[in-house]
């Protein structure tokens, strides 16, 4: 049994129909290679935060086992590996404070 052959108005109907669906959806969507999710940015900052705790205790681990000097190297490396990966965090958040208000900024000009 043959099918039958579909009507070339209504396929052009339906293609219309599912074009226009698509482009509101990718209205809705905003591409992520331009915008990163609040996730994204604090899982920046806590690998920032370890990442710079786990740099430390490596130096301070390495350092005691040269100079035999166990734990107070590690100690001391873990506390400033600390503060360096707080310092990374609160930069990285200035820098993100400081695109939100440029995008607020420019909104605001575009809007007047």
């Amino acid at each position: 049994m043959t099918e039958p052959s579909p009507n070339p108005d209504r396929l052009k109907a339906l293609e219309e129909k599912l074009a226009n669906i698509r482009s509101r959806e990718a209205d809705k969507k905003p591409p992520m290679g331009e915008h990163y999710s609040q996730a994204q940015h604090a899982w920046r900052m806590v690998i920032e935060l370890v990442s710079g705790l786990l740099i430390g205790v490596g130096i301070g681990w390495g350092l005691d086992s040269l100079l035999g000097t166990r734990p107070w190297l590690m100690v001391v490396f873990t506390l400033l590996g600390f503060v360096a990966g707080v310092k990374t965090m609160i930069r990285s958040a200035q820098e993100l404070q400081n695109q939100a208000q440029a995008r607020e900024n420019a909104d605001e000009g575009h809007a007047k």
